[in-house]
């Protein structure tokens, strides 16, 4: 499984990278994000524009680092 660590980049590039990421995945890939808070707002915004082809698993929530897997549904 790819890992992306996110916090290197730039905040304004995070979201577009994660979403290009996502859509080059197949169906049942996924891909480990790594970040420095929460990302909660993308979530919202993966609900927002890839409703019900996305999975999100939390594996380590804080305080200093976020990880989540974040897989393509088929």
């Amino acid at each position: 499984m790819k890992t992306l660590d996110v916090r290197t980049i730039a905040p304004r590039e995070r979201h577009p990278t994660i979403f290009n990421l996502f859509d080059g995945l197949e169906p049942g890939q996924a891909f480990e994000l790594v970040n420095d808070h929460d990302p909660k707002p993308l979530y919202y915004q993966f609900s927002a524009e890839r409703n019900g082809r996305f999975a999100w698993e939390y594996l380590e929530q804080g305080p200093e680092v976020w990880r989540v897997r974040i897989g393509k549904r088929g």
